[in-house]
């Protein structure tokens, strides 16, 4: 039996509301959180898009009034089997 072991790729999970749309962007983001949180930030306190990439190299771009929340969180390894720990 084997497992997979993940290959030291950095990825965080972004969830991006906007409003007015009844569903969120939900995507897997190659950059590092505190990269993530400078771009929202930055595009809001300059009114100007958010403009991120996700792990495919496809670009999600928001404009900044459009913002409703951005969710930020690192990707934990998932366990598999019955241990205590």
């Amino acid at each position: 039996m084997s497992s997979k072991k993940s290959t030291g790729s950095h990825k965080v999970d972004v969830r991006i509301a906007v409003t007015n749309i009844s569903t969120e962007l939900s995507f897997e983001c190659p950059s590092e959180v505190e990269q993530i949180r400078s771009a929202v930030t930055s595009a809001i306190a300059s009114g100007t898009a958010l403009v991120l990439s996700d792990v495919r190299g496809r670009e999600i771009i928001v404009p900044a009034d459009k913002i409703g929340f951005v969710e930020i969180g690192e990707q934990v390894e998932r366990r598999v089997g019955f241990g205590t720990d």
